[in-house]
C-alpha cells in the first residue's frame, strides 16, 4: 500500500507538517509505503485553462507536477494537509488542485478508466474557532477528491491552533492523526 501525503504549508515543522508527520507515522506502521511532498518546495504553476487536457487527459503545461501526477495515480490513500488562510487551503496547495484538471478531464470527459480508486483523508488547521471555518477548505478537498478518483473517507479538523509547534500542546491530537494514518493504511 502507498500513502502519498501532501503537505500544503509553507512553514516546515509548523502544526499542519506534525500532523502530516503523525498520520504517515501511523500508515507506516501498518506496513504502508509513505511518502510526504512540501508542495511549497515545488515550482508549479496555477491551471491556465488551455484545455489542451480535454484531448487527451494530459496537462500541456511542463514544470515539477509532471512529477506529481504519477505519484498520486500510483497512490492507494491520499493525505492532503493545510492550514487555512482566510477559509480556504493554502496558495501552495491551490496550483497543484487546480493542476489536477487534467485528471478531471480523463476522468469525467474522456471517461478513462484508468485512474485507480483509492481513498483520501483531509487534515487542516485553522487559528480561529470560527463555525464554518472548514466549509469551503472541505469542499475544495472533496472535489480535489473527486478529481483523482479518491473517496474522501476521513479528516481531522483542528481549530484554535496557530503559533509553529503549538499542536505539541495536544497530544490527542497528534494520537489522532497517528490513528487516522492507520486507520488509512489498514485493509
Amino acid at each position: 500500500m502507498k500513502v502519498l501525503g501532501l503537505m500544503g504549508s509553507p512553514r516546515l515543522k509548523g502544526n499542519t507538517d506534525l500532523l502530516l508527520d503523525e498520520a504517515l507515522k501511523g500508515a507506516q506502521s501498518k506496513g504502508a509505503e509513505v511518502e510526504r511532498i512540501i508542495v511549497d518546495k515545488l515550482k508549479i504553476a496555477p491551471c491556465r485553462e488551455y484545455y489542451g487536457c480535454l484531448k487527451d487527459g494530459k496537462c500541456v503545461i511542463r514544470d515539477e507536477m509532471d512529477d506529481i501526477y504519477p505519484k498520486i495515480l500510483a497512490a492507494d490513500v491520499i493525505i492532503l494537509a493545510t492550514p487555512i488562510f482566510f477559509y480556504t487551503v493554502s496558495a501552495q496547495l491551490m496550483p497543484l488542485i487546480s493542476r489536477c484538471q487534467s485528471l478531471w478531464a480523463k476522468k469525467y470527459v474522456l471517461k478513462s478508466l484508468d485512474i485507480p480508486i483509492k481513498k483520501g483523508a483531509f487534515i487542516a488547521v485553522g487559528a480561529t474557532k470560527g463555525a464554518k471555518l472548514f466549509d469551503g477548505p472541505k469542499l475544495t478537498a472533496h472535489y480535489f477528491f473527486k478529481a483523482i478518483n479518491a473517496e474522501y473517507t476521513d479528516e481531522l479538523l483542528v481549530r484554535g491552533v496557530d503559533k509553529r509547534g503549538e499542536i505539541k500542546d495536544h497530544p490527542e491530537t497528534l494520537a489522532a492523526a497517528y490513528e487516522l494514518g492507520k486507520k488509512l493504511a489498514s485493509v
